[in-house]
């Protein structure tokens, strides 16, 4: 398999492409061969997948992390339909702390996103019945989740979504701002 990685705005946040073999039948495609992301650096165990069926476009999923000892990085991809994706740095000592970065991944591209421990993660679905699935590379602790508010205006993601028409769980809807959260990544 030859992967393509292309480092986003936070260079530590990658998107990687992998080839896709058609025929008349469809395609396939090897979407993660454990050998060649170590040889592109990317040599995280995932033991555990996630999937997220959204039913409406507009639905607004994030920003979520896990602190430490269950910090999680996480390979995400679309099996169905289309994501705005954003990604937050929150490593107090970077020089790039509170800015994001962002991209749509789709099931048609077939272009998944790399997310280190460090950094939240959220998406704005852009067309009905979409489903993603993440790998992580530390378990699922209620103990340990997090997450910031997805519409923080400090945070100047433009979502594709306005905050009063978004589909919101209500846990999500109550986290706090960037500035209201404590330091977990130092």
């Amino acid at each position: 398999m030859k992967l393509t990685i292309r480092s986003l705005a936070l260079p530590e946040i990658k998107l990687i492409s992998t080839p896709r073999f058609r025929d008349q039948r469809g395609y396939f495609a090897e979407t993660y061969v454990r050998r060649d992301f170590a040889a592109a650096q990317i040599s995280h165990e995932f033991v555990q997948d996630n999937e997220s069926l959204s039913l409406a476009a507009g639905t607004v999923r994030g920003m979520h992390f896990q602190v430490a000892p269950f910090a999680q990085a996480k390979l995400i991809r679309v099996l169905t339909g289309r994501i705005f994706d954003a990604c937050v740095d929150l490593r107090r000592s970077s020089p790039r702390y509170g800015r994001h970065t962002a991209v749509e991944l789709s099931a048609e591209s077939g272009d998944q996103l790399f997310v280190p421990a460090g950094f939240a993660h959220g998406f704005c679905t852009l067309e009905p019945a979409t489903t993603v699935l993440y790998k992580v590379d530390a378990l699922y602790s209620a103990e340990h989740e997090r997450g910031i508010a997805w519409s923080d205006p400090a945070l100047a993601i433009p979502w594709p979504v306005e905050p009063d028409a978004a589909v919101v769980s209500a846990k999500d809807a109550a986290l706090p701002r960037l500035a209201d959260m404590p330091s977990y990544f130092d």
